[in-house]
């Protein structure tokens, strides 16, 4: 994996531009995701498709996916090419239009816009000879979006989302509505509208994936530690909630990276 960086204009919807590739005509590469609070897009080039899991689904060339609750694979055999628009979560809501609770765990073909003449950005995407001319194509359809957008973004819901990301999922609800100066129900329906999930679950999200960053990149003696930082119950909590969202006990992830 390689990382492009975000032009200016995007900044405020883009999180990361990320690229993967393989020229293998026998390799099979099994690329896992998790939760990590992010939608995004994705165009792909792969000789024999993408293939997610566990919904058995062949997905398109050209892609929206949104919030990641349960652990998925997308599964590829043989070279293929694929760039990622990693989106801040407010952004599929803002430019898309699409409610993202219907996203979650799932993928929208970006070939149904009705308001973008996508197959012309698809043509493009197929003729430019590297990633960074499709990424400078893909900025170019975002920067359409933005400027058709007739759904303006909450600035509550994207000051709560900061919150939370600053946080790394160590804020509480009540701390969230003080600041906000709204009530649960509002700040919940808001949140849902917007995201996908409630604040809640994207705390505990970004509680999660903070966990599992510190697990994949630090030098950790006992996952008590990683327990105790981010807040967890005890370490029993941790790795119940752990293998919830990656289908593996701490101990089990650690041993397969």
């Amino acid at each position: 994996m390689k990382q492009l960086l975000v032009g200016k204009k995007l900044a405020l919807y883009v999180k990361n531009i990320f690229i993967f590739e393989n020229e293998d005509a026998e390799k099979k590469t099994i690329l896992p995701f998790y939760s990590d609070g992010y939608p995004g897009i994705i165009f792909q080039q792969a000789t024999n498709g993408v293939l997610l899991k566990p919904k058995n689904k062949i997905l398109s060339e050209f892609f929206l996916y949104g919030q990641t609750i349960t652990p998925i694979e997308l599964c590829i055999t043989g070279p293929f090419k694929l760039i990622v628009f990693q989106l801040y979560p407010f952004a599929a809501k803002t430019l898309i239009g699409i409610k993202p609770k219907l996203l979650n765990d799932d993928c929208f073909d970006l070939g149904l816009l009705a308001n973008v003449n996508v197959n012309h950005i698809i043509a493009q995407l197929k003729d430019a000879t590297d990633f960074l001319s499709q990424s400078e194509i893909l900025s170019s359809f975002l920067a359409t979006l933005i400027q058709q957008s007739a759904i303006p973004s909450d600035q509550r819901v994207q000051l709560a989302v900061s919150l939370i990301l600053s946080s790394k999922g160590k804020i509480s609800l009540q701390s969230l509505r003080e600041n906000l100066h709204v009530t649960e129900r509002t700040l919940q329906r808001q949140f849902e509208e917007q995201v996908g999930v409630s604040p809640k679950q994207f705390i505990k999200i970004v509680q999660f994936q903070t966990s599992l960053n510190q697990l994949s990149e630090e030098d950790y003696a006992r996952l008590s530690d990683i327990a105790h930082e981010n807040e967890y119950a005890d370490q029993s909590h941790f790795i119940r909630t752990f293998k919830k969202f990656t289908g593996k006990t701490p101990s089990e992830f650690h041993k397969s990276l």
